[in-house]
């Protein structure tokens, strides 16, 4: 009952923030999984299976509210679809324990990724006017985010909203919405490969149950959470949980001693103490320049 209690908080959890960044859910979940001894695949498979409740009604709230550009939409989802079922065959063929280490490593850097991401290469907010990307860009970026987000249970979101955010003429919140939407085709995808592959009854219904639980309870929270918490100090908060729970499996499968595991959680711990600090300067600073920009065009105009 315990666990099942700390897997809906955490689905909760990870979807108040997916639902502000427009990543993180697959990422936050597959880590405590992991953390937890659970096998790669079963992991992956059991995260996916929950994502369909909750990527559908990510999806539906952000079309709702004209957060989705259609276009876009059905240009990812074909390939990475495809290669979502690829890879949860891919990952389905692996043994468990020798994969392990592989996929936490994968996560373990895509959490530093998402650190500094947000803390040194936070795109603009300001929304410009146009926004074309070519096909033959969008289909290899699907591709790859399809694949990584099957064998890491998390990346479609991580991989696709930071690269299409700093393409020209991007509107964050058109951005966001349409990768959330587009995820509902990959994870269907995705789960559909894993019980073909792997079995049903490999899947874990008390855990889909428990993050499904918690992810619908906290998808029409995101909008409310987005104002009160700045996404780039949530962003730093998730990469940095991403970072602490992988590095705990790598570390057991390296044989490390508890004190050399204790000393190395304490530098990192007080490393993204640091690190949110700096986002929180980082934020303030913006705020302040923001209102110094206000005040000086409300002077001109005047």
């Amino acid at each position: 009952m315990r666990k099942l209690l700390i897997f809906a908080f955490v689905g909760f959890f990870a979807q108040l923030i997916d639902g502000a960044l427009g990543m993180a859910f697959g990422l936050s979940s597959s880590s405590l999984l992991l953390a937890y001894g659970v096998a790669p695949a079963i992991a992956s498979s059991s995260i996916h299976m929950s994502e369909i409740a909750t990527t559908a009604v990510s999806g539906y709230s952000h079309y709702k509210f004209n957060n989705v550009d259609k276009r876009l939409v059905f240009t990812l989802v074909i390939p990475g679809a495809i290669s979502a079922f690829l890879g949860a065959a891919f990952l389905s063929s692996l043994p468990g324990e020798m994969i392990k280490p592989f996929i936490s490593t994968f996560l373990l850097l895509l959490g530093f990724y998402i650190v500094i991401r947000f803390l040194f290469l936070n795109p603009e907010s300001a929304p410009r006017q146009q926004f074309s990307i070519r096909k033959r860009f969008i289909y290899p970026l699907g591709f790859l985010a399809g694949f990584l987000d099957a064998i890491g249970g998390g990346g479609w979101g991580p991989i696709n909203t930071p690269v299409l955010l700093s393409q020209k003429g991007a509107v964050p919140r058109k951005v966001i919405g349409t990768v959330d939407t587009s995820e509902f085709a990959v994870t269907i995808a995705a789960t559909l490969g894993f019980g073909l592959f792997l079995g049903w009854e490999q899947f874990s219904w008390i855990w889909v149950a428990a993050f499904v639980i918690g992810g619908v309870l906290a998808a029409p929270l995101a909008a409310w959470l987005v104002q009160v918490i700045p996404a780039l100090i949530l962003g730093v908060l998730a990469g940095g949980f991403i970072i602490l729970t992988n590095l705990r499996t790598l570390l057991i499968t390296l044989n490390v001693t508890t004190n050399q595991l204790y000393t190395l959680y304490a530098f990192l711990i007080i490393g993204w103490v640091l690190a949110v600090y700096a986002a929180c300067k980082k934020h303030m600073k913006s705020r302040s320049d923001e209102l110094m920009y206000t005040q000086k065009e409300e002077k001109i105009a005047k």
